[in-house]
């Protein structure tokens, strides 16, 4: 008899499911690290590139995070650190 092969664990659509909030801790294992990451993706960039980066940052993560109401607590969140 053989054995049945591993399957994948079941992934949940986008707004289906649980409904998530938004990681307000970091979950980095080195926060500092991730930090220098973002920082040194800037370097030598003027400031319209700059901008640019970060606005194509914020869209690709955007889709990563996937679900609106997390995403609405993260901009609310952003817009009271002014």
């Amino acid at each position: 008899m053989t054995e049945p092969e591993p399957t994948e664990p079941e992934q949940t659509e986008p707004g289906q499911g649980e409904p998530r909030c938004l990681a307000r801790e970091s979950r980095f294992a080195d926060p500092d690290a991730a930090y220098r990451l973002l920082a040194e993706a800037h370097r030598d960039l003027d400031e319209a590139h700059s901008a640019a980066l970060n606005a194509r940052l914020v869209l690709i993560l955007a889709n990563q995070i996937g679900e609106l109401e997390v995403l609405r607590e993260a901009v609310a969140l952003a817009r009271q650190a002014r």
